[in-house]
């Protein structure tokens, strides 16, 4: 048992230091992914919407801020929203991914839209609904739930992608995972930090994927079938 409680990963993984620097890492992980995750998502919807319309402007600016933002890398959009913006390490890595992210959400939009027959399109013309009321009240709830496997897919990108922060000095998860590492020097230590923050963010995108399927399925009832 003393041979046990002396080898240097049971050492570490017994140190509340370990755990509570983790920790911390993991609350800014999910603060800068969520934030991002909610304004992508509203951002993505707004422009997925107006791509979508058949008005010649709006369509054209939608379209060319969408195939600009989604052939650039994530790093450099964090990068300059952190060295051009001047914005504190969390709103910049934060900013960063909601331009990136905000994109891929349009286009997901704009994919779901187009699988609405046009006959509902055509039923609420003919009640007197406007554009917006027809996208509110009659196309959007059937294609969201459709939506929902690839946007909840790119939710989980915006996680992984978050560790991109630790580059502009953030103290997100896999930075404080790095910190520690250099606490804990022995290679069997460093190797024992990578694999718990691996299954830190196995755990919260499982999570993730588990409930959004829970939705899919709530939310197809009385739908018809929905995709795999």
């Amino acid at each position: 048992m003393e041979a046990i409680m002396n080898n240097p990963v049971m050492e570490m993984l017994s140190d509340p230091v370990l755990y509570i620097g983790l920790g911390y890492g993991l609350l800014l992980t999910l603060q800068i992914a969520g934030l991002s995750i909610v304004l992508s998502f509203a951002f993505g919807t707004i422009l997925g919407s107006m791509r979508y319309s058949g008005l010649p402007v709006i369509k054209h600016v939608a379209a060319g801020y969408i195939e600009v933002v989604r052939n650039l890398p994530t790093l450099l959009l964090i990068l300059t929203s952190y060295f051009v913006l001047g914005l504190p390490a969390m709103w910049a890595a934060t900013i960063g991914l909601t331009i990136y992210t905000s994109a891929i959400i349009a286009e997901i939009i704009r994919g779901g839209l187009n699988s609405v027959p046009t006959g509902q399109w055509e039923a609420a013309r003919s009640q007197g609904f406007s554009f917006l009321q027809s996208m509110r009240h009659i196309v959007l709830p059937p294609s969201v739930v459709k939506m929902i496997p690839p946007i909840v897919s790119q939710f989980v990108t915006v996680i992984k992608d978050s560790s991109f922060a630790m580059a502009i000095g953030a103290y997100e998860l896999m930075f404080k995972g790095t910190i520690l590492a250099a606490k804990y020097w022995k290679p069997e230590q460093i190797i024992t930090i990578y694999i718990v923050i691996s299954l830190i963010y196995f755990a919260v995108n499982f999570l993730i994927s588990t409930v959004a399927r829970r939705l899919q399925t709530k939310l197809s009832v009385g739908r018809g079938t929905i995709g795999a």
